[in-house]
């Protein structure tokens, strides 16, 4: 479905919203002149409601766009998104376009404040990782006038155009795929941030598949910050000690998964006959484990080539409809952790 882009806002938009003059709102946003803090607050309040960005590029260039593309992503400490941005550099290679990047390390407000600033440049496009933001990201990014690219995922409604997986989807294959080879006592070990909305909708998706078949998950071990070995080696061996009979772990990324995979491989636990692992993401980094641990490819470098082609074309020919939904499918990869097929 096409959805047209609502027009860029003006001074005027924000100074009809908070009652005061043209000349009043330029001063609060450039934090200038002698203005009232209730009159200050009330322009802040009608900018970010209506998500006004002003515009840094000065005089006769002002209604021009630069030729970079906002790339805003939560993280470069789990190694997903190096491939995502790898995609896009590679699409936009011959194009004359710049991936320019922000972190916003999942935080809405960080993702407010690097929308802001890479907004107020009037980008040529904007691919930002993830469906669900705050209002304030939400209408900028509805104003900006250019393409906006959701990635990662398409379980939601987009602003404009969505290029991913479904995760949802994920979880509930994964979760089939265990079933079908006979686990039944089953442990989850993943991520506390409840802003990892992805992570989230993966075992959302798992346990309702478990549900369906009578199942339900044994125990689950959670975890606080960035994605590594040491994590994955520490959960498993507490989730193990909770609950020894467990015969399946789920693991909400490949690092951690890993992590737990060594951790059993020293202690002479016969994987996967005496219990079976899977992780996500599909890190080629861990070809190199003793053993492969299964995994879904999360199809991260396509997903940055089809948003980058997607920002091209649409500045290439801007009549071109946008609203685009491109969903990617998955695979799974059994490696060495999971029981050969019955």
């Amino acid at each position: 479905m096409s959805k047209s882009p609502k027009r860029p806002l003006t001074l005027r938009d924000v100074s009809e919203a908070s009652g005061v003059s043209e000349m009043t709102v330029s001063r609060v946003l450039r934090g200038m002149g002698d203005v009232s803090e209730a009159t200050r607050a009330r322009v802040r309040e009608a900018a970010s409601r209506l998500g006004y960005v002003p515009n840094r590029i000065a005089g006769a260039l002002a209604s021009s766009r630069v030729n970079l593309v906002a790339v805003v992503i939560p993280s470069f400490a789990n190694m997903v998104f190096p491939e995502v941005l790898r995609g896009i550099s590679e699409e936009l290679g011959d194009t004359g376009l710049q991936p320019v990047v922000g972190v916003t390390d999942y935080l809405p407000e960080r993702e407010e404040k690097v929308l802001f600033e890479m907004l107020s440049w009037r980008p040529s496009g904007v691919i930002v990782a993830g469906l669900e933001h705050s209002a304030a990201s939400r209408a900028m990014l509805e104003r900006a006038g250019v393409p906006v690219v959701e990635i990662m995922d398409v379980d939601g409604e987009a602003i404009d155009a969505a290029v991913g997986i479904s995760h949802a989807r994920a979880g509930r294959e994964m979760a089939e795929a265990i079933l079908a080879l006979g686990y039944r006592r089953i442990g989850v070990l993943g991520t506390k941030m409840p802003l990892d909305f992805r992570a989230r909708k993966r075992m959302e998706g798992f346990r309702a598949r478990l549900g369906e078949a009578g199942l339900h998950i044994e125990d689950q071990e959670f975890y606080e910050g960035g994605s590594a070995l040491l994590k994955g080696r520490e959960m498993t061996q507490a989730i193990l000690a909770r609950s020894p009979d467990l015969d399946f772990l789920y693991y909400s990324n490949d690092m951690i998964g890993a992590g737990g995979l060594l951790w059993l491989l020293e202690q002479g636990v016969a994987i996967p006959e005496r219990i079976g692992l899977a992780g996500f993401n599909r890190i080629e980094l861990l070809d190199g484990l003793p053993r492969r641990l299964a995994t879904m490819d999360a199809c991260r470098r396509e997903i940055g080539r089809r948003a980058a082609a997607i920002v091209a074309a649409r500045n290439a020919d801007p009549s071109l409809p946008g609203g685009e939904r491109i969903e990617l499918t998955p695979t799974l990869e059994r490696g060495d952790t999971l029981r050969a097929p019955r």
